[in-house]
């Protein structure tokens, strides 16, 4: 029996082994692979136009909040409820 469990860690260890070495080996090609930035808008190259480009943020950002007060008020009520029911 101790050589079967033994057996098995073996398979398992070449296989974690084997998988880490084919990571090793190709995480180095998407750096490769990966392209440069594009040209910024506007074609003035000088670098004076923010990023994002003037992109509004404030409507998402209620959306966001909004969703995480509702998010944040459900997990409480389930909190209360199952304090109730014990």
């Amino acid at each position: 029996m101790y050589n079967n469990i033994k057996l098995i860690k073996m398979k398992t260890f070449k296989k974690i082994t084997g998988l880490l070495i084919l990571i090793l080996f190709l995480s180095p090609l998407a750096q490769l692979m990966a392209q440069g930035p594009p040209p910024p808008p506007g074609g003035s190259g000088t670098g004076d136009e923010p990023i994002g480009g003037n992109a509004p943020i404030g409507s998402g950002l209620i959306i966001l909040t909004a969703l995480g007060i509702v998010y944040g008020g459900k997990k409480l009520y389930d909190l209360r409820k199952e304090a109730i029911e014990e």
